[in-house]
């Protein structure tokens, strides 16, 4: 018996294909590189002097192993966004959550294995916000031999939104945290790290990213947003899309001419370059649909540009929707259904273990020295509660049993029950602040319902979920209702995702097996 184990190994190692287990060596370099945009110049944070950042890339159940050397003057970590981190929770990234930041002038090497993944995820730093800067696209490909459940593509883009500040952003989020006030929003918005022709600065004719295309081929566009707060349309004058995957998750194939993006998603979508050779202008323009609540109102351009157009061909120009377009984006997330497949099912939990209903929002607490927002503070809250972050790690805590860190009595459901999406009652206002953790059962299932409120204002909510996919099942405007709600809910091929917008004034509800242990939040 252990000669033909003995033999099997030796297959194993003589024929590596029949067990594909690469292991992926990457070494990220965090500097400072003096960048320009807008007119002026300043130093930003990078990863090897790269803005965006360089792209990873694997294949489904790869191990990845990243070297990061911290030689900047900041702490740093580096999430990996969408990533399961099947028992390598220490790999995640967030700073006090899951690790002790990488101290100036130290290294820390990130091991992973991309286990039943592939399609396109995001990483970035996860330290105030060094985000803005320092970021990059993960491309995970199919295993050899698996195809595309779709149209096989001539050749494969990446394009990351972003955000554009003049000043330095770590400057921007320690003002705001010192006054108490809302920060400041960003100057532009960026494509592949250039925001195109803008209005308010004439000398950035230069700075127009171009994605080159050939006539009657087709390409798929990896499209991530790394914008810091805003949700953003994205559009190509005269070439729809056809989109194929959301969050690294396969979706029944449909076609639309604008795309919306909450930041950390990533949507995967075909363009065939089928039009007349010229130039075609790309926007990326912010959704907001709350009118109280201030946004970058610059939209960024880009160029598709078919081989062999001369430079003064004029370029055809498109539209970007309004600021406020609820009902495209609606149509866009409403469009959106699990691949569902035999090869790719979509494992929708039917029954719930855990039900949370969680709000979102914000909250005015106490603040003496914040003279600017007149002794108060601006803070977030989930269930009231606004998070401390801790001096311990809490997956270290939980690890180790080192008591005090944490507790665990997050409330499951709000301290105060009101018409959230009302004008709030004075209880509603101030928050708890704590370091709290709702437990779960290895391999529970949870529904989790995020409802958004009216404190200060209402305004939609990026979402993201460490760790673990989950299936959008409902969505709605008001307050959720439990008695009526589910009934509407879709449990047969509801979208997977790892990120998700809470809609303005409004609900959405998802559902996940809490299969991965760990520190989740």
């Amino acid at each position: 018996m252990d000669s033909w184990v003995r033999m099997l190994f030796l297959i194993a190692c003589i024929v590596p294909a029949l067990v594909e287990c690469k292991v992926r060596h990457y070494k990220f370099n965090v500097v400072l590189k003096n960048t320009t945009r807008l007119c002026s110049s300043k130093p930003i944070v990078t990863v090897n002097g790269k803005f965006p950042g360089p792209t990873l890339y694997a294949r489904e159940d790869d191990t990845v192993l990243v070297k990061v050397n911290n030689l900047v003057n900041h702490n740093v970590t580096i999430h990996w966004h969408g990533v399961r981190q099947l028992r390598t929770g220490w790999a995640d990234g967030p700073a006090y959550i899951t690790q002790c930041p990488i101290l100036s002038g130290q290294s820390y090497l990130y091991n992973f294995t991309l286990t039943g993944q592939r399609g396109t995820l995001l990483w970035h730093a996860h330290v105030n916000w060094l985000r803005s800067t320092l970021h990059g696209a993960i491309v995970i490909l199919p295993k050899r031999g698996v195809p595309y459940p779709f149209p096989k593509p001539d050749k494969e883009l990446v394009v990351i939104l972003g955000e554009w500040w003049k000043s330095d952003t770590e400057d921007v989020i320690n003002e705001a945290l010192k006054s108490g006030l809302a920060p400041n929003v960003s100057d532009a918005h960026t494509i592949n790290g250039l925001p195109g022709i803008v209005s308010v600065a004439n000398c950035s004719t230069q700075d127009v990213y171009k994605l080159p295309v050939e006539s009657g081929k087709t390409y798929l566009l990896r499209i991530i947003n790394a914008a810091l707060n805003e949700e953003l349309f994205f559009k190509i004058a005269g070439h729809p899309f056809t989109v194929v995957e959301v969050d690294a998750s396969y979706v029944k194939p449909f076609k639309t001419d604008t795309l919306s993006i909450a930041p950390g998603q990533t949507t995967n979508a075909l363009l065939t370059a089928d039009q007349n050779s010229g130039k075609y202008t790309i926007v990326a323009s912010t959704f907001m649909d709350s009118p109280v609540v201030a946004v970058d109102n610059l939209t960024a351009t880009a160029t598709l540009h078919y081989t062999g157009t001369l430079a003064t061909t004029p370029t055809l120009l498109t539209t970007p929707p309004p600021r406020n377009a609820t009902q495209v984006a609606n149509n866009f997330t409403n469009s959106l259904k699990s691949l569902n497949s035999k090869k790719y099912p979509a494992k929708v939990p039917q029954k719930v273990d855990h039900s949370l209903l969680l709000t979102v929002g914000l909250g005015i607490n106490p603040c003496p020295s914040c003279t600017a927002g007149n002794g108060s503070r601006v803070v977030a809250a989930v269930n009231n509660v606004t998070f401390v972050m801790p001096t311990t790690a809490l997956l270290q805590a939980h690890y180790f049993n080192i008591k005090g860190v944490f507790t665990t009595d997050f409330p499951g459901n709000p301290s105060h029950v009101y018409n959230y999406t009302a004008t709030p009652p004075a209880a509603a206002w101030q928050t708890t602040n704590g370091t709290k953790a709702y437990r779960l059962a290895f391999n529970s299932t949870v529904q989790v319902v995020l409802q958004d409120t009216g404190v200060i204002a209402p305004e939609s909510h990026p979402v993201h979920l460490h760790g673990f996919n989950f299936f959008v099942v409902g969505s709605g405007v008001g307050n959720y209702d439990p008695k009526t709600d589910q009934n509407n809910f879709n449990l047969a091929d509801p979208v997977e995702r790892n990120t998700i917008g809470v809609p303005t004034g409004g609900w959405v509800a998802f559902r996940f097996r809490a299969d991965n242990p760990g520190k989740i939040f």
